[in-house]
């Protein structure tokens, strides 16, 4: 797996202060998406155990709530076996710390994935121009969730996060 950036005390893509891992690869290709340089697979660099090491040195003070796995799409199907991996390396390591999740596939695709279940919240859809709307807490446009996972997988229906 390749990443492009491992973003320290960002407020924008979760609850509180998070570290953001920025995957490559995304064929989803959203018209006017914010980050079409992660798109391209190769791109970016090789996330390695230096990287890991960083990621998770990120992780360990107090006053940040979690992580937020973003891209590109962390469930390309060539991501999803190293995110669920470091999906569950979290929840081990920060049993307290919320984990949230970006992807422009739909629940229902993806509810079943390794790793899903360890997640706190999920954003599912992709972005849609004609449906963007900048009082949408969380996501850039209405078709997009902010999916409780827990709460959903405990219903067996949709809940949304609380935000």
């Amino acid at each position: 797996m390749n990443y492009h950036n491992i973003t320290k005390d960002d407020m924008l893509n979760g609850d509180g202060l998070r570290v953001v891992l920025w995957v490559s690869g995304c064929t989803h290709h959203c018209h006017e998406c914010h980050n079409p340089e992660t798109w391209d697979l190769a791109s970016g660099i090789p996330f390695d155990k230096e990287a890991e090491d960083e990621l998770f040195e990120a992780l360990k003070p107090d006053h940040i709530s979690g992580i937020t796995f973003s891209g590109g799409d962390p469930l390309h199907p060539m991501n999803r076996e190293e995110v669920a991996r470091l999906i569950k390396k979290f929840r081990k390591l920060y049993p307290n710390k919320t984990a949230w999740l970006y992807t422009g596939y739909l629940w229902d695709d993806v509810k079943d994935l390794d790793g899903i279940s360890d997640l706190n919240v999920l954003c599912d859809g992709e972005f849609v121009l004609d449906l963007k709307d900048e009082k949408v807490h969380w996501v850039g446009s209405t078709n997009q969730r902010v999916i409780d996972v827990q709460k959903t997988l405990e219903s067996g229906e949709i809940v949304l996060h609380n935000s």
